[in-house]
C-alpha cells in the first residue's frame, strides 16, 4: 500500500506545489487548506505535513489534535517565521521535525521518509509487544513451529512424574523449559532446586548432593544435601553431563530406590521428588564411549525435550529481541529501540552461535545505544568476487532451511522452491555437512 500523507497548508499555490513533489517522490497527497478539515478527513493519513500558521486550527492545534487521535502518526510542521520558542514546543509535543521556509525539497522528502520508517518501526514493536503480552505462563515466548511444539510438549509432560532430560545447545533456555515443566506440574507449590554440575569440585560434590550429619568430618554440622532439599518439588542438574564418574553409580542408586543415605550415617531417608536433567550433548552419546552411564542416562530419561537452536526459530528472533530490548531500555531509563527492516534483516541473518543468551546480550547493547556488534563467527572480509558472494549466500540458505527441516532434503527443497536432485547438488558443491 502506497502511503498517503496528508498537506495541510492554507496558501494555495504552496499546497498544490508540495503535493506535486510528495507525489513526484511515489506517495500519495490529499491537500486541506485547513487542520479542522484535515481531522474531518474519512482517509486515515500515514503521515500528515502541516504549516505551522494557518487561519482556524493551526499546525500547533492540530498536532495535539492527532496525537490524540493517532500517537504513532507523524506530524512533520513547517513555518515561514523561524519561531524557535514555537520549534521547541513543537518537537515536545511529540512532532516528527520542524522545517522553517523556504526549506529544501530533497531534505523535506528525506523527512518524510524517515518518518514513515519511524512509524513502521513503531507498529514492528507494538505488534511484537501484543505478543509478547500474549505468552503462556511458562515464559517461552514464540510462535514458531518449534516454539508451538515445545509448549505442547511440556503440556504433556509436566503433569506425569517422569524424570526428563532437556537437551540443546548453550543458551537455548533449558532452564526455562525445566522450569516451566515445574510451574506446571504438581509439584509447583513444592521447590525447585538446581545444581551446576559443571560447577561444582568433585571433591564436593557428594557433600552437596547427597548432604552430611554431624561428625562425618571435622567440623561438620547436620545437612541436608540437594536431594532432600528438593524434596516435593524438582530438581534440576543442569549440564549433568559434567558429573563426576564416582558419583553416577550412587545417585543412580538415590533414584531407583528414591532413598539418600547422608554422609557419614547408615540410615536411609525417603525421597519424594522429580528430576529434570540438561544436558548440552547428546547423552545418548556419552553412554557409547563411556563417559555417562548407560543405566543412569535411561532412569534419567524417562521422557527426553530437545530445544532448537536460535537460529530456526525464524520471526520469534524479532520477537525475543524485542522483548530483551524492552527490559533492558526500561531498566536503564533508555527509549525502546525501533526494529527497522535492516536491524530485523541483521537479527535474521545471525548465526546466533550463543543462542538466546547472545540475543538478549545484543538487545541489552542496542538499547544502549550501542552498535550492532560483530558476528564473532564471521569471516573478516568478505569474499571478493560478485559468484563467491552469492555462493555464500546460497550455501548460507541453504544450510538454514535444512535446520528448519532437520534434513529432511524434500521438504528443504519444496522451502526453496528447487528440484531435489539440484538441492543435493548444491549441498555436495557447498560441502554443507546434513
Amino acid at each position: 500500500m502506497i502511503p498517503l500523507i496528508h498537506v495541510v497548508e492554507d496558501d494555495r499555490d504552496h499546497r498544490h506545489a508540495l503535493c506535486d513533489l510528495v507525489e513526484a517522490a511515489g506517495y500519495r497527497a490529499e491537500p486541506f487548506a485547513d487542520g479542522s478539515a484535515a481531522l474531518a478527513a474519512t482517509a486515515r493519513p500515514d503521515l500528515v505535513l502541516t504549516d505551522l500558521r494557518m487561519p482556524g486550527m493551526d499546525g500547533q492545534a492540530l498536532l495535539q489534535a492527532m496525537r490524540e487521535r493517532d500517537p504513532d502518526c507523524p506530524v512533520v510542521l513547517i513555518s515561514g517565521h523561524g519561531d524557535l520558542a514555537q520549534a521547541v514546543q513543537a518537537m515536545r509535543a511529540g512532532a516528527e521535525d520542524f522545517l522553517e521556509k523556504p526549506y529544501d525539497g530533497m531534505h523535506l522528502l528525506t523527512v518524510i521518509e524517515r518518518g514513515l520508517r519511524s512509524r513502521a518501526a513503531r507498529a514492528e514493536i507494538g505488534r511484537l509487544q501484543d505478543r509478547i503480552t500474549r505468552r503462556d505462563e511458562g515464559g517461552l515466548l514464540g510462535q514458531s513451529a518449534a516454539i508451538t511444539a515445545l509448549r505442547a510438549k511440556i503440556a504433556a509432560l509436566a503433569p506425569t512424574d517422569l524424570d526428563i532430560v532437556v537437551t540443546g545447545e548453550t543458551g537455548t533456555g533449558k532452564e526455562l523449559v525445566a522450569r516451566a515443566l515445574h510451574a506446571a506440574s504438581a509439584r509447583a507449590a513444592g521447590p525447585f532446586v538446581a545444581v551446576n554440575c559443571a560447577a561444582l569440585p568433585e571433591s564436593l560434590f557428594e557433600i552437596e548432593i547427597f548432604g552430611h550429619v554431624a561428625g562425618a568430618f571435622p567440623g561438620a554440622q547436620d545437612k541436608p544435601g540437594k536431594l532432600e532439599a528438593a524434596s516435593g518439588g524438582t530438581l534440576m542438574l543442569d549440564e549433568v553431563e559434567a558429573m563426576p564418574a564416582a558419583i553416577q553409580p550412587k545417585l543412580l542408586r538415590a533414584l531407583q530406590e528414591r532413598m539418600v543415605e547422608r554422609l557419614g550415617e547408615n540410615r536411609l531417608r525417603p525421597l519424594d521428588l522429580r528430576i529434570v536433567a540438561t544436558s548440552k550433548t547428546d547423552l545418548r552419546q556419552l553412554t557409547l564411549d563411556g563417559s555417562f552411564r548407560p543405566d543412569l542416562f535411561y532412569r534419567l530419561a524417562g521422557a527426553e525435550i530437545a530445544v532448537e537452536p536460535l537460529r530456526v526459530l525464524g520471526e520469534d528472533i524479532a520477537l525475543l529481541f524485542s522483548h530483551y530490548a524492552s527490559l533492558a531500555a526500561t531498566r536503564y531509563g533508555r527509549e525502546m529501540p525501533g526494529l527497522d527492516p535492516a536491524l530485523k534483516q541483521r537479527l535474521m541473518r545471525r548465526p546466533w552461535p550463543g543462542n538466546v543468551r547472545e540475543l538478549k546480550a545484543v538487545a541489552e547493547r542496542i538499547a544502549l545505544g550501542l552498535d550492532f556488534p560483530d558476528d564473532p563467527a564471521a569471516p573478516v572480509a568478505e569474499p571478493e568476487s560478485l559468484a563467491a558472494r552469492v555462493a555464500a549466500f546460497e550455501a548460507r540458505e541453504i544450510r538454514l532451511a535444512l535446520e528448519r527441516c532437520r534434513g529432511n532434503t524434500e521438504r528443504t527443497a519444496k522451502v526453496l522452491g528447487m528440484a531435489r536432485r539440484t538441492l543435493n547438488d548444491k549441498i555436495s558443491r557447498y560441502g554443507i555437512r546434513l
